[in-house]
């Protein structure tokens, strides 16, 4: 257990208030020249601060015994406050919008205020910035806000976030080096996926808490084809339905055998034999099926086992509710399930459709292939 100062225990909490903010939206992240900018202008609404405020109330009854330590306003001490702490707020933010060098700083000057642990609430880019404060001298773990994640620092959902801080607190937590992983957005953009180690941070970890980093997709192309050919059985069974088609490899060789251009990274919309929108973000794909029977296609991140809630935000809660649980139509090879060695997983940002979604669903993993996998959030 962490020696503690008066019997309290000295945590840090970071908030980069814009991670995430390009995901449901469609701009696949936060960084790049103008995104931010974008994403305002197409209706984007921050979401980390909500994340951080959410895997902080789960630790007030420990109050008592926790000194929170946080940078000024939007980057940690509204969502602490909003969780009913009352925080140590250090350093100051000048004017204007928050950058990598807001958290790079609040990551150092909450090493040398002497947490024990820093909480973080970004992506993979906030990862980046801690990282080049604080490698290998506090522990920390992340809350997942990002539109991208694939480091394995972060917990699995907010939630659990708490739970190591928990696990940490009493001793039950592990110290390991996990790694430090980003992508170039510009290139993601482009639908180029281009994973760089950036240095590993300590982090506390517990079975079923932290998540792994993101693995490459399993199996060759005559697995991820019988996948598709069962995809395409659905959709001789149900012709009149709309499809959306979620992001990634597998689901990509579904809109290969339909003989339709369907986009890697993106979300499209298929029906009646063709593609009848790409790349569309939340607000487009509500439009598209108000009032029409939907489906929606996605495959499962390898390694992590994320459904919903990595790197296809668009696939909101609102999405998914208007589509129904039961015209979720799950794909992922044999290989990738067994790999998981757990759960499919879901962190949709809204507790009540996490909950609509754990269970189990039915996984298409061939042609004439399928099995039943449980969820959990």
């Amino acid at each position: 257990m962490p020696e503690a100062r008066n019997g309290r225990h000295r945590i840090g909490l970071i908030v980069n208030p814009l991670a995430g903010i390009g995901g449901r939206v469609g701009l696949k992240g936060s960084d790049g020249t103008g995104i931010v900018e974008r994403a305002l202008a197409l209706g984007a609404v921050p979401m980390a601060g909500t994340r951080a405020s959410e895997a902080v109330s789960h630790l007030i009854d420990l109050a008592g015994i926790i000194d929170l330590g946080t940078y000024p306003a939007e980057m940690g001490e509204n969502a602490a406050r909003e969780s009913g702490f009352e925080p140590n707020v250090i350093g100051r933010l000048s004017s204007g919008r928050t950058t990598g060098e807001d958290t790079r700083r609040a990551a150092g000057e909450l090493s040398e205020w002497g947490a024990e642990l820093v909480v973080f609430a970004g992506g993979d880019g906030t990862a980046r910035d801690v990282t080049a404060s604080i490698s290998g001298t506090v522990p920390v773990i992340g809350i997942p806000a990002g539109v991208k994640i694939h480091s394995s620092v972060f917990a699995v959902s907010p939630r659990h976030a708490a739970e190591v801080v928990r696990e940490f607190l009493a001793g039950r937590a592990n110290l390991e080096e996990r790694e430090v992983l980003d992508i170039d957005e510009d290139l993601f953009r482009a639908g180029v996926v281009a994973p760089r180690l950036f240095g590993y941070l300590q982090v506390p970890c517990v079975r079923d808490l932290v998540q792994r980093a993101k693995a490459g997709s399993r199996g060759n192309a005559s697995t991820s084809r019988g996948v598709a050919f069962g995809v395409l059985d659905e959709i001789e069974r149900d012709p009149d339905a709309y499809y959306i088609l979620g992001p990634g490899s597998t689901v990509k060789a579904v809109g290969d055998e339909l003989h339709v251009d369907k986009t890697l990274l993106g979300v499209d919309l298929y029906h009646d034999g063709k593609l009848i929108g790409r790349d569309l973000n939340e607000a487009q794909l509500l439009k598209a099926i108000d009032g029409r029977r939907a489906r929606i296609v996605v495959t499962v991140i390898g390694g992590q086992g994320y459904v919903f809630g990595r790197g296809n935000q668009q696939l909101s809660p609102q999405v998914i509710r208007a589509v129904g649980r039961e015209n979720i139509i799950v794909i992922a090879t044999l290989d990738k399930l067994h790999a998981l060695g757990g759960p499919l997983r879901v962190d949709t940002g809204d507790q009540e459709c996490d909950r609509l979604l754990s269970g189990h669903l039915r996984v298409i993993t061939g042609e004439r292939e399928r099995v039943v996998w449980p969820v959990a959030s």
